[in-house]
């Protein structure tokens, strides 16, 4: 994963540039989540994707979420970034936004994608966290690493 995000600018919680690379370099699992603060159903999903994150980081399990935002503003953005996961995000205004949200074919939010290293998709992984990610977020991690190898 860090070669796709390699030289690549995120940004944490605290709204510090992080290099994408070094920050995902050795993550089993990297997810993009493409929400937004104004979608209501962004609002619901968000909590459990992140007791789900906050489960798995708790069991020592390498897996990052990016969040690719659909905020109108940067500040939107930021307190979307606080109140989610201890996840990282693409900068407001970024063009890989725009990029990222064709490239994976998303036209409604809430998305959550797994990606590889390459960038390809390997799962829509929604419903995995929604329908089992409360009971089963370490089955269900297992399950995605077995399913979808790192390169």
């Amino acid at each position: 994963m860090a070669d796709l995000f390699a030289g690549k600018r995120l940004i944490n919680q605290k709204n510090e540039s992080v290099d994408g690379g070094d920050a995902l370099r050795g993550k089993k699992i990297i997810a993009l989540y493409f929400s937004a603060m104004w979608c209501g159903s962004c609002r619901q999903f968000t909590p459990k994707l992140k007791r789900f994150y906050e489960t798995l980081k708790a069991a020592g399990k390498e897996i990052e979420v990016v969040l690719v935002s659909r905020d109108r503003e940067e500040e939107d953005l930021l307190e979307y970034l606080e109140h989610g996961g201890d996840w990282l995000a693409i900068p407001f205004g970024d063009d890989r936004i725009q990029e990222y949200l064709k490239k994976y074919e998303v036209p409604t939010i809430p998305a959550f994608k797994l990606i590889n290293d390459a960038g390809d998709l390997l799962h829509d992984a929604r419903a995995d966290v929604t329908e089992r990610g409360k009971d089963d977020a370490v089955a269900v991690f297992d399950e995605w690493v077995e399913k979808y190898p790192a390169n």
